[in-house]
């Protein structure tokens, strides 16, 4: 085991789960590929029981990560708008070979 811990490099793998893993990153990261621009309200509407804490902290990582981008409109009330960016939707392939999986191989029982 010690040679192949020797010959594979894991830090891009582990770079990418730091980046997309937990929770809530990749539900988020979905949404945004489903409907280009949404809101807070409405991100927070397509999660259902995510917090509004976790919500705001998962998506400033996502920010701050660089896979999506936070447009705030200079308004009253406070306008806010979330989107996909370049490196965002780079993943996108990724993510639709995910779903593909997924509905390939859900079982006939599996309730959400």
């Amino acid at each position: 085991m010690e040679d192949i811990c020797k010959t594979v490099n894991i830090t891009p793998f582990d770079y990418a789960i730091s980046v997309i893993g937990g929770k809530w990153k990749m539900h988020i990261l979905f949404w945004l590929w489903k409907k280009p621009v949404m809101r807070y309200s409405e991100i927070k509407k397509a999660l259902g029981l995510v917090t509004h804490k976790i919500l705001s902290d998962k998506l400033k990582e996502l920010e701050n990560d660089g896979l999506i981008i936070r447009v705030e409109y200079p308004q009253i009330p406070p306008k806010v708008e979330y989107s996909l960016s370049e490196k965002g939707k780079a993943l996108m392939p990724i993510l639709h070979e995910i779903c593909k999986w997924g509905h390939e191989n859900i079982p006939d029982d599996y309730r959400k």
